[in-house]
């Protein structure tokens, strides 16, 4: 097993948590990371693998010196904000740049450098940012241009690299208000000028892939072929499954690649780098260990398995075999959760404190796997998978205990419960609710969230798709209910005045994103969006669930 990487450094102009919470979420820095603030010393920088500067602040003519050392012995130096206003201060040198006066905060659109730069591979080329732009002044030669800024039909340099012996220093304005920091296509540069560079033909790869299991027209292979065809760096090579005509359909979607019967026979290929399994769920963890096993990196459906020993011996297999394990956890990119999210990140809500989610309908269940409780693992771990992950995404930590009640009244047919409702609570007092039915004719909201600032219900719309036929006259089909994003209320309370609501947008659409992923991931070392360990904590919720409710409802404590 690796040895644990070294820590961050965050070194910040003052002390201020609210901005502290915003840079830790955008550049993904876990409790390792160490806080500095104001006059603090510096103390020894070998043991770090990455400096942050925030702000402007000020920095002494020795702590210069030892950050120009570190940098060329490989550190990284990622300054926010950070660049002085002359080019006499000590750091100006050393980051290469010095910062102008920053001009009104407005909407400004980021433009990638055309210059090839591994930071900016696969980037949009163009995105919005609100930020009161400081246009950064470049004072040396090797100082490279990464993001410009159009302020009135002139391109400003807004974001710099400088390499220096075996590091880099990355320098931007643009990040300077939390609202910009956490623009996606920033954080995901921010976040990779905080490791060691990659080679320069690295984002070119191919990932050659294969899938397992192919549910054509509309299923999961079918969605996860369109995926790879639609990201570049990734390349369908095979698709395996027992099923003739499951296997001509593929080959007819996506002509030219291989059709075996056996995952034995696409494990042993050794052209096949990832594998993306689309089984159903009580096949998972044995086809995922296999391929694990086989050298490939491994893409799973949800849920990733069905007990919590399987999730151990899946990431113990994969840190073994230094091997990649995500789970097609795509819901997480949906367009009202992504605005739910964004509420919660920005603080719309306070500290959230209550999360309840809900999903149903009253109407017969599907008559296929999803339904069985022995294929599946049991109501909770269908939609759960998606609605639970949400819950944990939301509320951070592992409930302390878990409780459910399941009801078998109407729809005897399946072995499925028609209706579960799951009960979180954690240590601290936060608590969470999670109920799927088929039994509810009135839905309830498919979000509720209750923070210290304030409230937020999601309500479900319903869509019906309407045409005139010219034989039959009018027409109506409705798909899913749940298919469309949700109508989303923010109430907030403001002392003196009330209540305020606002309605929420939902954030766009980003098809494909999972795919997208695991390739900047494989290619570039961009960190998953969806690790192991966290489908792990939903794992172990959604089995305490299911024996809960076994039990009749008997609080399962959780063991971390």
């Amino acid at each position: 097993m690796n040895s644990s990487p070294k820590p961050i450094l965050l070194a910040m102009a003052r002390l201020d948590r609210a901005r502290e919470h915003v840079l830790r979420t955008a550049l993904r820095l876990n409790e390792s990371a160490l806080l500095r603030t104001g006059a603090e010393a510096w103390g020894e920088l070998r043991s770090y693998r990455s400096v942050v500067l925030d702000g402007l602040q000020p920095i002494p003519k020795s702590a210069v010196a030892q950050l120009q050392a570190f940098v060329e012995n490989g550190g990284a130096l990622l300054a926010i904000g950070a660049a002085p206003a002359t080019a006499a201060d000590p750091l100006a040198a050393l980051l290469g740049v010095v910062a102008e006066t920053a001009r009104p905060q407005c909407e400004l659109f980021s433009k990638c450098s055309r210059e090839t730069n591994e930071l900016l591979e696969r980037i949009d080329a163009e995105f919005a940012v609100v930020e009161a732009l400081a246009a950064l002044q470049v004072l040396h030669a090797d100082v490279r241009a990464l993001l410009y800024v159009n302020w009135a039909l002139k391109d400003e340099p807004a974001a710099v690299e400088r390499r220096i012996g075996d590091g880099r220093i990355v320098t931007s304005s643009l990040g300077s208000s939390s609202q910009a920091l956490l623009v996606p296509a920033l954080g995901v540069i921010l976040r990779r000028a905080l490791r060691s560079p990659l080679p320069a033909a690295a984002g070119r790869r191919t990932i050659t892939s294969a899938i397992v299991g192919y549910g054509p027209a509309g299923g999961m292979g079918f969605v996860h072929g369109s995926g790879i065809a639609r990201t570049a760096g990734l390349q369908l090579a095979a698709v395996c499954d027992l099923s003739d005509s499951r296997r001509a359909a593929a080959t007819a979607d996506f002509p030219g690649i291989a059709a075996h019967v056996n995952a034995a026979d696409l494990a042993r290929d050794p052209a096949i780098q990832l594998v993306l399994i689309a089984t159903p769920p009580e096949t998972h963890a044995a086809l995922a260990l296999q391929m694990l096993e086989a050298g490939k990196h491994v893409a799973c459906e949800k849920p990733l398995c069905l007990t919590t020993e399987e999730a151990d011996s899946l990431i113990a297999a994969a840190r073994a075999n230094g091997l990649m394990l995500s789970i097609n956890q795509n819901r997480r990119w949906d367009p009202d959760y992504l605005a739910v999210q964004r509420a919660v990140h920005t603080g719309l809500l306070g500290d959230i404190f209550n999360v309840e989610t809900f999903v149903g309908s009253f109407e017969h269940p599907c008559r296929y796997w999803h339904s069985d409780a022995q294929v599946s693992g049991g109501v909770a771990f269908d939609w759960g998978s998606h609605y639970i992950d949400w819950t944990l995404q939301l509320l951070p930590g592992l409930p302390r205990a878990v409780s459910a009640l399941a009801h078998k009244r109407v729809w005897h047919d399946v072995t499925n419960a028609d209706q579960m409702r799951v009960r979180m609570l954690w240590s601290d007092g936060r608590e969470a609710e999670f109920i799927a039915s088929d039994v509810a004719a009135v839905p309830k909201p498919k979000f509720y969230i209750q923070g210290t600032a304030g409230t937020l219900a999601g309500h479900y719309r319903p869509l019906l798709f309407e045409r005139l036929d010219a034989a039959t006259g009018y027409e109506a089909k409705q798909p899913h209910f749940a298919e469309a994003p949700a109508t989303l209320l923010l109430a907030r309370f403001e002392s003196g005045y009330g209540i305020t609501e606002t309605k929420l947008p939902p954030q766009p659409q980003q098809p494909f994103a999972f795919h997208r992923n695991i390739a900047d991931h494989l290619l570039l070392g961009d960190e998953l969006a969806v690790t192991p360990e966290s489908v792990r904590s939903v794992i172990r919720v959604l089995e305490a669930a299911e024996a809960s409710a076994k039990a009749g409802g008997e609080l399962i404590p959780l063991e971390k």
